[in-house]
């Protein structure tokens, strides 16, 4: 009997110890908010409590959250084998916890707050969740609730909440997977870097890219390869001015870049002449090329196309090459040095791919005085495509561009024709001091759109003059050697339009009297407006003039006695545009018709 109550003393004492093991659990929190730079968590205040146990505030028990954050993986996945471990749970983090070791008031998921949770009014966080992207995500809660006594209590839960969205995440095993890296600003110092990383790549296979890398032809900008003597490589020199006007001889010329350039040479005669490599043509002919940039590329030599030798007074005559001869500085006296070079005109053409076909060299010779040293040399560089298809130049399209040449032409039967060099075009003479009317040569410059410019030269009057020969030849050079007596009205005007061309007016005509008449100026008076709306209005030319005043009275009496006249060249741009009207479309009009029987049995 006595054995029986004391196995029952036993139960009942058990089954009081279970229950108390069971009525002491911990609480956990969550709250929607975001605790990563990759949005991993939101913050939200609704709360959901799924399983609530109670936590007194004599003996608070602590929550057990974690202040620690989850740090983005720096590698990425691996290929195979076990994948980076998942976030971490909701239940350890604590988004309010700001201060480490040091309670935040507020903050109901703090494991510092122990002693002052009795006192909290609220919880600044009530729920903490996991991604809403994710299919499903663990929600934690946070409250507070009031004791008899008037303190706080804390109750916590977790649950898990499921997003319906047919976009949702089904797992997750990084947090960066969410966003991508702000990317590299480029600056100086990184710019080579980010330039080679971010153009390596080229569409297509790995056969085209291995073409488009392979390919022998230069781009612009690329300096030209020379071959020696020797088959070593070498740069291919045009000289140009330094800090001061001295040639530099070591400045490479540029692939596709039309160059101009003017310098002086200091030299000693006596010494130089016949030694010194600048004054010889040989220098500028014979020089190889390589066709492209490959170690396997074709040579291509210079051309001599054609040889001017230049007189002491200036006077230029061309000389005919038959092989043999030998053009290289010579030494008269010890004042006067012959054949020397004083301009070098290369031409370079190549194709569409980049590579050198043909190079040819236009060299003048002349004699060079003690006197009038230092040396001035010119050097040009031009490069034309070798197609089929020569480039068409036009000033607009479809208006005129201000500051590009008048499109002009002749008429034939078959339309207009216009020449493919965009230096034959309408044009007037250079201003130059003391430039002679009858001696040539004469430079001119083509008539750019909206600029008005004037020019002129002297004309000497002789005692022997014939009038009907200066005055034809007057008027030959300022109207140029070929007279264009068509321009197009727009800047792309096509040639098979010929009502879009516009002829240039003019009333001249040699006066039959005996007396002399000669052409003392002439002025080209174009007339433009502004064509379409106002929002991009385009310029066309309505109609251009050509003025040409004669002398009146004779030749002494015009000049006052002196020999020598001014004759002048001059163009105006006028605008002619009309004033801007609003346009204002038509009223609508109602032509309605109804059927006959419309109002029929009525009428």
């Amino acid at each position: 009997m006595a054995a029986s109550a004391a196995e029952l003393l036993s139960c009942i004492f058990c089954l009081c110890l279970l229950i108390n093991v069971g009525t002491t659990g911990e609480n956990v929190t969550s709250h929607d908010f975001n605790v990563t730079a990759s949005d991993e968590f939101t913050a939200t205040s609704s709360v959901t409590d799924s399983s609530t146990t109670t936590q007194g505030a004599t003996e608070p028990t602590p929550s057990y959250t974690s202040t620690a954050q989850p740090t983005a993986a720096a590698k990425p996945l691996p290929v195979s084998g076990r994948l980076l471990l998942p976030a971490t749970d909701v239940d350890r983090l604590c988004p309010c916890d700001e201060h480490r070791g040091v309670c935040d008031i507020g903050c109901c998921c703090d494991t510092q707050c122990e002693e002052e949770l009795p006192l909290f009014t609220g919880c600044s966080v009530s729920t903490v969740s996991g991604n809403k992207q994710l299919c499903s995500c663990n929600v934690a809660s946070y409250s507070l609730r009031s004791t008899i006594d008037g303190y706080s209590e804390l109750q916590s839960s977790v649950r898990k909440e499921t997003n319906h969205d047919i976009f949702c995440v089904q797992s997750q095993n990084r947090i960066d997977g969410w966003s991508h890296p702000s990317p590299a600003l480029p600056t100086d110092s990184n710019f080579d870097s980010l330039f080679k990383q971010f153009t390596s790549f080229l569409f297509g296979s790995e056969e085209n890219t291995a073409e488009l890398q392979a390919s022998s032809g230069y781009q612009y900008g690329d300096v030209m390869v020379t071959a020696g003597e020797d088959g070593e490589r070498g740069m291919f020199w045009l000289p140009a001015p330094g800090v001061t006007a001295d040639c530099v001889d070591t400045s490479p010329a540029a692939f596709l870049k039309d160059e101009s350039r003017v310098c002086s040479r200091r030299v000693n005669l006596d010494q130089d002449c016949s030694s010194l490599p600048a004054l010889n043509m040989d220098t500028y002919t014979d020089i190889q090329l390589f066709t492209g940039k490959n170690n396997d590329a074709a040579v291509v030599p210079v051309e001599v196309a054609s040889v001017i030798q230049q007189s002491v007074e200036g006077t230029q005559t061309t000389w005919k090459m038959s092989g043999g001869e030998n053009l290289s500085p010579l030494l008269l006296n010890p004042e006067l040095c012959a054949n020397v070079v004083l301009k070098v005109v290369y031409v370079m053409k190549y194709n569409p791919a980049g590579e050198i076909v043909n190079v040819s060299v236009s060299l003048v010779l002349g004699f060079v005085r003690e006197a009038a040293l230092p040396l001035k040399q010119e050097f040009h560089i031009t490069f034309v495509q070798d197609a089929e298809e020569v480039a068409v130049h036009y000033s607009g399209n479809p208006g005129y561009v201000v500051g590009l040449p008048l499109v002009s032409g002749t008429r034939t039967q078959d339309g207009i024709v216009r020449s493919i060099d965009p230096r034959e075009t309408l044009s007037l003479l250079d201003a130059a001091e003391d430039q002679d009317c009858l001696r040539g040569p004469h430079q001119r410059s083509p008539v750019l759109f909206g600029l008005d410019s004037m020019s002129g030269c002297t004309l000497r009057l002789e005692d022997n003059v014939n009038c009907s020969l200066v005055s034809q030849a007057l008027l030959d050079v300022l109207r140029g050697p070929n007279y264009l007596q068509y321009v197009a009205s727009f800047g792309n005007s096509p040639l098979n339009n010929p009502l879009d061309w516009l002829q240039i007016n003019s009333s001249f005509s040699p006066r039959e009297a005996q007396s002399c008449s000669i052409p003392l100026s002439l002025h080209l008076e174009v007339k433009w407006t502004k064509y379409g709306s106002l929002v991009n209005a385009q310029p066309q030319i309505v109609s251009i003039k050509e003025v040409i005043q004669t002398n009146t009275t004779s030749l002494a009496r015009l000049s006052g006695g002196s020999s020598i006249l001014t004759i002048s060249m001059s163009v105006a741009f006028i605008p002619v545009s009309a004033a801007a009207l609003p346009g204002y479309n038509a009223m609508p009009t109602i032509n309605a018709k109804l059927p006959y029987d419309f109002f029929s049995p009525f009428v």
